[in-house]
């Protein structure tokens, strides 16, 4: 089958996507592909949950149809944190693992406050501990990510490094180049709106010793 390409993305990839919200990122990498038997997509939401979530806005469903459509394994009630002791996944090994725009949770202070941020900063170190061990040699893990204050103070590039990956690139992150895609909220507050991607970058990690970082 011939080689089809979005932005990053190919499709002789294996690629896992984490903690998706309403699935449209997954949708969008597989109507580009033609075909997604080379992709797994996950959430840490119950199929029950995401009727709750999204029930005002039904595109989700629309999603899962695609994706199930075009041959892509669905996983709900996937933990970004333990992924890789899930009982599917713990054998499975990948090219790209994306993880976009992670959050811990919504809370009843700033996104500036010192606990908010503790607990963004262990769940993405737990995930990154995670998703190291599930790459194939020469794997990549991207996360996209806003660079500006608050988000900034997540210090992406630190706890990579603390769970053994190396910062490989930072790219500009661009709703325009996924048709389809909507960023909605994956918490119970404000679930089915979308949030500002206000200087958002895809930040690509990679297994080894640190390395000359490109920005683009």
């Amino acid at each position: 089958m011939e080689e089809k390409w979005i932005k990053h993305y190919s499709s002789r990839q294996k690629i896992l996507l984490v903690g998706e919200g309403d699935f449209s990122f997954s949708a969008c990498l597989a109507t580009a592909f033609g075909s997604a038997t080379n992709m797994v997509a996950t959430s840490l939401d119950s199929k029950d949950a995401l009727f709750k979530k999204y029930r005002s806005k039904r595109s989700y469903q629309k999603h899962l149809q695609e994706l199930e459509n075009r041959g892509c394994l669905v996983l709900h009630e996937v933990d970004a944190k333990n992924m890789n002791q899930h009982p599917i996944l713990k054998s499975m090994k990948f090219d790209i693992i994306i993880y976009n725009f992670p959050h811990a949770g919504h809370f009843r202070v700033s996104e500036g406050n010192k606990f908010v941020i503790l607990l963004h900063k262990k769940l993405l170190k737990a995930f990154f501990e995670n998703a190291r061990e599930m790459l194939n040699e020469g794997g990549e893990v991207h996360v996209a990510h806003r660079d500006d204050h608050p988000y900034k103070k997540w210090k992406l590039e630190e706890v990579g490094s603390e769970a053994g990956l190396c910062l490989k690139e930072k790219v500009v992150f661009s709703k325009s180049d996924y048709p389809g895609y909507n960023n909605v909220r994956g918490g119970l507050i404000r679930s089915s709106q979308t949030f500002p991607l206000k200087e958002s970058f895809t930040f690509k990690f990679c297994l080894g010793h640190k390395i000359q970082i490109s920005i683009s």
